[in-house]
């Protein structure tokens, strides 16, 4: 009777108390983060900073590759590859999208960086480089009707630094440049589409 009694006491303390604890403090100091940094866009919510999406119109930057299901960017199945380096499939893949990169970025220098071809270990990473953002200026200016002078500005304003000054890399994170790009240069439609 006294390990039933201690088991549900465990049960209600750890199951229910706790977490609605934790979930209430959250909410209270952070409750921007606490609900998932849903990004906003004309009164609805269009994804989230944190995630990563694919973008296919060549009037909107590309985010990395993503393995996470058939299709990519499947949120029930968040992973990557596990292709190693000596895997034939990867390489075929890998050759395919510098491929269809270089087809769809005629003006951008010969060289794809290699984050546009490789995936992130989960699959959804939301950010790239500044100098693959600035790789894609061309494509998207041209799709836009703009010069690419236009647009490199707004690459430079989302590039974000590194953590403290110190930690990671810079970064752009490409659905906040994505919105930028639609506010600047407005498109019927959402980002993607």
């Amino acid at each position: 009777m006294v390990a039933l009694r201690m088991t549900v006491a465990t049960l209600v303390l750890t199951g229910l108390v706790y977490p609605l604890v934790v979930t209430g403090v959250a909410q209270v100091l952070f409750p921007w983060r606490a609900n998932g940094s849903a990004v906003s866009a004309q009164g609805r919510v269009v994804g989230s900073e944190l995630i990563g999406q694919g973008f296919k119109n060549p009037a909107y930057f590309q985010s990395r590759p993503s393995a996470a299901g058939t299709d990519g960017y499947d949120a029930a199945n968040s992973s990557g590859s596990n292709l190693g380096p000596t895997s034939q499939k990867l390489r075929d893949r890998v050759a395919a999208d510098v491929a269809r990169l270089r087809k769809e970025n005629p003006q951008a220098p010969a060289e794809v960086p290699a984050e546009l071809v490789t995936t992130s270990a989960s699959g959804f990473d939301p950010h790239i480089s500044p100098e693959a953002a600035r790789w894609q200026v061309a494509r998207v200016a041209a799709a836009r009707g703009v010069a690419a002078s236009e647009v490199l500005p707004l690459v430079e304003a989302k590039t974000e630094g590194r953590t403290f000054g110190l930690l990671g890399e810079p970064r752009v994170n490409v659905l906040r440049l994505n919105l930028a790009l639609d506010e600047r240069f407005p498109r019927r439609g959402a980002p993607g589409n």
